[in-house]
């Protein structure tokens, strides 16, 4: 029973590990193995994983760009200044295709306008990491198993002025990586938490009319630890602070550019606190990811992504889109360029977004291809009293 429990712990432990890195593109080295490597890590980072192929093919932007059926995951504001009446979006990414043939990526999204200032959304992101078969220290089997996660949110999004808007979400993310395993006195299960969003977003003309000028900002994710075995051992979620700015221009009737710049940061602690010492909570550790890093005020520098996109629309029909996203060598060292192709036809859209890494060590990412495909409705604009009047 001591072997087979063993092999439970290291287990679970690789699985979860595993799930980390996968889910982040298998980058860098496991922590411990490099020191040069300072990788944060944190429970079910497929929630950062970018969902819709609009944005992946902009480098993974969206903190301001217009708004569309996907929006609450970039930004829950940005849904108030939605054009639309009410819409739907489906996404599908295949995972990891280079090495693994079964993990997938699913997201479904949809919108409804309340009126002229209000709008709801709600979402569902599912990943399904492919099946696992189970075997012990000596290749005894023990069976199988198919990890799964999943995270479902409602949002909320009002405008204030005819320029600002506020909006929310609550998110529900379920984690199930290792089934009901039972192994001695350890027993692993599901992970469960409970998180919310919060994000702001401003657009004005700039210079003439047919150009404006975007900025916003969310909090996502801001929720409690999450534990998959019990309270004395809980890891932090990825809350995540996004800052961006989007610059949309007119050139003619027909053509339109749009460039957009996003800046984000975990608001997790940079590393595990030394065994024996209390673990920060939810507000202490998102208020010292901010001068915790061991290389001080430089090494927090790199702990920002940055992303950079830039999409064209011919006739509001066709759309062609390219992006580059840029991690810090020592916290992931992701780099990679996006391209990204769309069209719409009446009410209906489809998106595709490809992924193409510039670092060698990222071959698990290569040949990510992301389809989206949006049905949307504007009906009759509804006129009524409202705060913007």
């Amino acid at each position: 029973m001591n072997t087979l429990r063993k092999y439970f712990l290291v287990g679970i432990i690789s699985l979860i590990s595993f799930s980390i890195h996968a889910q982040n593109g298998l980058q860098g080295t496991l922590i411990g193995q490099d020191s040069s490597n300072r990788i944060i890590t944190t429970a079910v980072p497929f929630l950062m994983i970018t969902p819709d192929s609009r944005g992946a093919g902009m480098g993974d932007v969206g903190a301001a760009t217009s708004p569309d059926a996907n929006s609450a995951y970039w930004n829950s504001a940005k849904l108030a200044f939605i054009d639309q009446s009410y819409g739907v979006a489906g996404s599908y990414t295949p995972w990891l295709g280079k090495i693994i043939n079964d993990m997938s990526i699913f997201y479904l999204s949809g919108f409804y306008k309340i009126n002229r200032e209000q709008t709801v959304a709600a979402s569902m992101k599912y990943f399904d990491l492919g099946e696992i078969q189970f075997r012990d220290i000596n290749a005894v089997d023990q069976g199988r198993f198919n990890p799964r996660e999943y995270a479902f949110d409602v949002t909320y999004s009002r405008l204030l002025t005819e320029q600002f808007s506020l909006g929310g979400a609550i998110r529900y993310i379920h984690s199930n990586l290792t089934g009901a395993l039972t192994s001695g006195n350890v027993d692993a299960r599901p992970g469960n938490s409970i998180a919310v969003d919060l994000g702001v977003f401003y657009t004005k003309p700039f210079v003439t009319k047919n150009s404006t000028l975007s900025f916003g900002a969310a909090v996502t994710n801001l929720g409690a630890k999450i534990s998959y075995s019990d309270a004395a051992n809980k890891d932090f979620i990825p809350v995540n602070l996004r800052i961006g700015s989007a610059f949309k221009t007119e050139l003619d009737p027909f053509n339109s550019l749009t460039f957009g710049l996003d800046f984000n940061k975990l608001m997790v602690p940079s590393r595990k606190p030394p065994q024996g010492d209390t673990p920060p909570t939810l507000l202490s550790g998102i208020f010292s990811s901010f001068t915790d890093a061991p290389g001080g005020i430089e090494e927090e520098s790199h702990e920002i992504i940055i992303s950079s996109g830039l999409e064209y629309w011919y006739k509001n029909t066709f759309a062609g889109r390219l992006g580059y996203f840029l991690e810090a060598k020592d916290k992931g060292n992701r780099k990679y360029f996006t391209a990204g192709v769309g069209m719409k036809v009446n009410k209906f859209g489809l998106d595709i977004a490809y992924l193409v890494p510039t670092n060698k060590r990222e071959n698990a990412l290569a040949e990510t291809i992301r389809f989206t495909i949006l049905y949307t409705f504007k009906g009759k604009e509804k006129v009524e009293d409202s705060v913007t009047d």
